[in-house]
Parts: C-alpha cells; structure tokens; sequence
C-alpha cells in the first residue's frame, strides 16, 4: 500500500492550507502557521539571551559571564562554573489581508550549567528547544467542477521537539579554541486534516467532518563541530573569528496515520488506521554559521554573523517538505550586534555597571509561495543587570531581552478558482534570563 501524502488527504483538493488561510486561531504556545513546515519552527541554533538582545548573533562574541552555547569553542572564555536559565513570552499579531487575530504564550526557553574544567578545558550541558509545532487554521476553498459546493478544511499541528546536549571546548594554541555538541533529539509532533464539503443548493448536505490524524515521534542524536580564533587588531582592540557546523541529521521517527469520521456534534462514526508505528527518518540539513567580531576586551564589542541552511534538502518520511508536502528551499541570515557596559567598577552609578546591547537580523524563510522569497525582519535590544550583592567568587546577573520582528507579507494570487494569501506574522519575543556565576573547586589553604 502506498504511503499517503498528509497535505493531499483533504478530498483531493488543491490547496495551500495553513498559509492560504482566510482565518486563523491561536491556542498553546501561540499560533505560527509558518511552524506546519518541516519539523515546524526550527530553532536554528540561535544562542540565548545574550544572543537574543544583539540580533541573534554571538558565533565570535566570547565573554565571561554567559553560556554561550551558540559556538561550543567558546565555552573556554566562561571562567567560573556558570548556571543560566530563560523564561520566554510573546504575542503576535497575524494577517492575511482579510482578517487579523492576536495570539501570545508564555514558557520555559532553556537551561545551561557550563563548567570550566581546567586551564584549557570547559565543558556545558543543557536544554533547549529545537522546534515548535503550534497552529490552528480554517481556509474555504472552492471544488472544481461543482460552482456551487465548498470545501470547509481545518488544519491543526501542537509538539515539537527538544535537545538536550552537553559540549566541549579545548584550547590547542593561543588564540585558537575548538569546540564539539552532541545532542539528543526527542519528541512528538500532531497534525490533523479535516474537511467538510458544503453545497447549499442541495437539500441534503452531508455535514460529517473526514480527519485525517498524524502522530510522529522523534529521537536520534545530532553533532556539531566549531571553532574560535582570537588575535590582535591594534593594542586596544581585539578580533575574534568564529565558525560552527552542525551535520546533517537523519533523525529516526516512528508515525501512526488513522482516518476518524465525526458527526456535526463532533461524535465519532468511525475510526480507520491507516499506518501504525512505521519507521522512517527526518533528514535535516547541515547548518553553517560564521561570525567575526571586534571588542576591547573590557566594555564593548560589535558583532556580525551570517550563516547557511539548504532546506531544499529537508525529507520526512521521504516526503520533499514533510507532512505539509510543501517542498522547502535554502535560506541565509545575517546578524548584527553590539553591546556595551559604560563602566563595569562603577561605584557610585548603577546604571553604568548595566550592559546595553542591540541588534538586528534578517533571515529567508523556506517557504517560497509563487516562487517569491519571503523574510524575517527584527531588531532587537536587552540590558543585562548584575545584583550589587556580587563577590570576587560568586555574582547574579539579571538579563531582559526584547525582539520585534515581521515574517511573511500578505500578498495573494489566484490559483484556479481559489485566492491564496499569505500569512504576516507581528511578533514582540521578551525573555527573561537569570545567570549564576561561582567559583567551584578552590584550593583552599590550610593556615
């Protein structure tokens, strides 16, 4: 038996779904209909708080206060044993040039414990999402060969998968660090596809709503290499270079597929399974990143990434696109940040110990309607506040991120006898990190 295409499964019907939707609603982590593509929205290896407030960028920004787990080479600039948590919460506004809806959420972002192990080596662990599945979309479409009948269909998808990783870094020669990642992938993805076929001109309208069910399971391991070069640009400056790959993955996943039939009061009728628990894998392309920055190894830095991701080579179950069967294609982005701490031994003004970043970042989307790019616009900023209750051996900083952003358009076409419309995503990201630095493992003398 063949394997079913999930995005074909509604009657046949040609469509666009999640991103020709005439309207959208929200629920969970928030609804991204941009998150029914691939594995749903990727993390893409975009760093923590500090990364967040320069505009995503940090591949050759070593400081140490933060777990810059963003370029494991750069864990060796992280001195003291170093435990770092964010809290992340954002609302968006969604638009199709039709009708708009508000949406937010609320939730835990990541850990990291980095360690520094001896005078050449450091070592992290920590957790961390690697992407969210969360939307809700209800598009009308018309049926070919009948002018008077409708296709109601609604798409559904919540989950997502989590990394969980610890990494290296090793000093070789002065200025030069190499660093390594390996993660554990896991986690389950939902998808659903209902259609209803409303003709008004008949005098009976069978209202029974056809769902088509996906369940997949993921879990495999992922690595990434990377490496940091710091040196000299004038007395008082320094430049830093910064690289990091992360190999491609061929995650193991294990789907179930079932087609249930629900009454117009949503009783069952009728349950078929079409697949259990069949195996495949979710192969996700390398990414490469590249940084180089400028600093003064005291209270500022200025800091460019880009980096590269050949989506067009994306397959889930073999599928060009995964279950959207929406074929992806390559993206870039480019970052650009700084910060800034006026002065870091400032007695007698606080606000002088507080450092200022900000940033900005474009970024391709791998989605393509028509053939046309679209992008994810943002600028970002973010302070980081150290607690005055800091020692010599121990310190808390308090860090506020804050990104506003735009990804997508609203522009439509016609496609046959249906209008297509893009899907604009307004978000505002706040996160919230809390840093703990301590000295471990001190000799301590006896007198």
């Amino acid at each position: 038996m063949s394997q079913p295409n999930f995005a074909g499964l509604a009657g046949g019907i040609s469509l666009l779904g999640l991103l020709a939707a005439s309207s959208v609603h929200g629920q969970g982590l928030g609804n991204s209909p941009y998150s029914r593509l691939g594995l749903g929205d990727a993390n893409s290896n975009l760093g923590g708080i500090r990364q967040l407030s320069m505009g995503g960028v940090g591949i050759a920004a070593p400081n140490n206060v933060n777990v810059n787990e963003l370029n494991p080479a750069l864990l060796f600039y992280t001195s003291r044993t170093t435990f770092e948590a964010g809290y992340t919460a954002q609302v968006k506004t969604l638009r199709n040039g039709v009708s708009s809806q508000r949406t937010g959420s609320a939730n835990l972002g990541y850990l990291a414990l980095s360690v520094p192990i001896n005078s050449r080596w450091a070592g992290a662990i920590g957790l961390k999402p690697y992407s969210t599945v969360d939307y809700e979309s209800n598009t009308t479409t018309n049926i070919e060969g009948d002018p008077t009948a409708q296709a109601q269909n609604q798409y559904k998808g919540s989950g997502g998968l989590a990394e969980a990783y610890t990494s290296h870094a090793v000093k070789i020669a002065k200025g030069l660090t190499l660093g390594a990642s390996a993660g554990y992938v896991f986690g389950s993805i939902d998808q659903q596809a209902s259609t209803i076929v409303i003709n008004p001109t008949s005098t009976i309208n069978n209202t029974d709503r056809n769902i088509y069910l996906q369940h997949v399971h993921y879990s495999d391991f992922t690595f990434r290499a990377a490496a940091h070069y710091r040196g000299k640009l004038t007395d008082k400056v320094n430049f830093n270079l910064g690289g990091v790959y992360s190999f491609q993955s061929n995650i193991d996943g294990e789907r179930t597929l079932s087609l249930n039939r629900e009454d117009a009061e949503g009783l069952p009728i009728s349950s078929l399974a079409i697949e259990t628990d069949v195996k495949g894998k979710a192969t996700v392309p390398g990414l490469t990143q590249v940084g180089i920055s400028l600093d003064n190894n005291r209270n500022w830095s200025v800091n460019l990434d880009g980096s590269r991701q050949e989506w067009s080579k994306f397959r889930a179950f073999n599928e060009a696109g995964g279950s959207s069967g929406i074929p992806l294609s390559d993206t870039y982005r480019v970052g650009l940040g700084g910060e800034l701490t006026p002065d870091a031994t400032s007695v007698d003004n606080y606000f002088n110990r507080v450092t200022y970043r900000l940033g900005l970042n474009v970024a391709q989307l791998p989605y393509r309607p028509g053939g046309n790019t679209l992008y994810d616009r943002s600028v970002s900023w973010g302070f980081a506040l150290p607690l005055p209750t800091a020692t010599p051996l121990e310190a808390t900083t308090i860090s506020l991120g804050f990104q506003y952003g735009r990804r997508g358009n609203t522009d439509s076409r016609t496609v046959g006898s249906n209008v297509e419309r893009n899907v604009q995503e307004s978000y505002l990201k706040m996160q919230l990190g809390v840093t703990l630095n301590n000295r471990w493992f001190l000799k301590r003398k006896i007198e």
